[in-house]
């Protein structure tokens, strides 16, 4: 039975559960195409600015792109290529390896995803009108079920370091500049990019 059936949702509560999460996502696809028709952006758009904006440096590329949108190289190329036209965006080959293509935000570009930062803004104010109970409830539940999607390949996770199991928090007290330690990429971490969205993140639980 398909959970868009109504007589299916009236005796199923994982069907009921199913079709509002569906509504949801309608909302938030309906905020970003709103959004962008105010800022002239797609939604394909909006989310590389955030992505460029919150992800951790080394991920910045044309390929994490793609993994990011759950898109083809091509098609992250060309948001890319649009963005890049915007003066939004600016592309760099990397010295060691001229065939990877590091993304970086212009001024302008940085403005732009400043004026994004609070997309979801209504997403979140209605969850705060809930109890703390039930958002505590649906955070561990919203959570087991991103966490199935993700096993399955649905989902890609981007989270910053501090619930990390790969993050060594003062491993170097010797080097103020790099105090932290990431055992993943086996590296020193300043304190800014363990702020930043990784997608090798692994939730310490």
């Amino acid at each position: 039975m398909s959970a868009f059936d109504p007589s299916h949702r009236n005796e199923s509560l994982p069907a009921r559960v199913t079709i509002a999460l569906y509504r949801i996502s309608q909302a938030i696809h309906h905020i970003f195409r709103e959004h962008g028709e105010n800022l002239g952006l797609s939604p394909a758009q909006i989310q590389a600015l955030l992505f460029l904006r919150y992800a951790r440096p080394g991920v910045r590329t044309i390929g994490g792109l793609a993994t990011r949108l759950g898109t083809s190289y091509a098609t992250s190329s060309q948001v890319a290529d649009a963005l890049e036209r915007k003066r939004l965006v600016l592309r760099q080959a990397l010295p060691e390896d001229r065939r990877t293509v590091t993304l970086h935000l212009t001024q302008e570009g940085e403005q732009k995803a400043e004026a994004l930062n609070h997309i979801l803004q209504e997403i979140e104010t209605a969850i705060t009108s809930l109890p703390e109970s039930d958002q505590q409830s649906l955070q561990r539940a919203a959570q087991a079920i991103v966490r199935r999607l993700q096993q399955r390949g649905y989902v890609q996770v981007y989270e910053m370091c501090w619930n990390c199991t790969f993050f060594r928090r003062n491993a170097h007290p010797e080097d103020p500049q790099r105090p932290h330690h990431c055992a993943f990429v086996d590296a020193p971490l300043p304190e800014a990019e363990t702020r930043l969205e990784c997608p090798d993140f692994v939730p310490t639980d």
